[in-house]
């Protein structure tokens, strides 16, 4: 019996924010050093990669901070804290706020990989939190709303 493991990999951008790359990096390094074992277990990954370009994409996939990473619709840190992020501002001319990664009592820039690891061994023996699905009530955060603005040339 083959099973999959759905993850999504949100952000704002790629081609400036060393937080996303450094996600996306880490998010490929752990589905390598994973992927052998679960395999053996019956577990396919699949990765889709979905830059938030839009208001409109920020709500339909319940964007809330910048990067997010999700195993079957679970997001991989509930926490979600952030710090200014320059990279992001820089793009959008704005102070802009972008996530960090709270693993074991310490936060970090970029999900390390043994967080990512944890959640995907989590994911696939039921340890998950029943509490990590996305609530229903949405409304685009204040940040992204000043990212959004900032991109298209609007003041807030």
């Amino acid at each position: 019996m083959n099973r999959e493991i759905q993850i999504d990999f949100l952000y704002l951008d790629l081609k400036t924010c060393t937080r996303c790359q450094g996600t996306e990096t880490n998010l490929d390094q752990a589905i390598r050093e994973a992927a052998p074992v679960l395999r053996s277990a019956g577990y396919t990954i699949h990765v889709r990669s979905i830059c938030i370009s839009t208001p409109e994409l920020a709500k339909e996939h319940r964007f809330l901070s910048s990067p997010t990473l999700r195993l079957n619709g679970h997001e991989i840190d509930l926490m979600v804290t952030e710090t200014p992020c320059k990279d992001c501002g820089d793009l959008c001319g704005e102070t802009v706020d972008c996530r960090t990664w709270n693993y074991q009592g310490i936060e970090h820039a970029l999900p390390p990989k043994e967080m990512i690891i944890n959640a995907l061994l989590k994911e696939i023996y039921g340890m998950q939190d029943q509490e990590r699905t996305i609530s229903n009530n949405y409304a685009l955060p204040e940040n992204l709303k000043i990212f959004f603005e900032g991109l298209n040339g609007s003041s807030s």
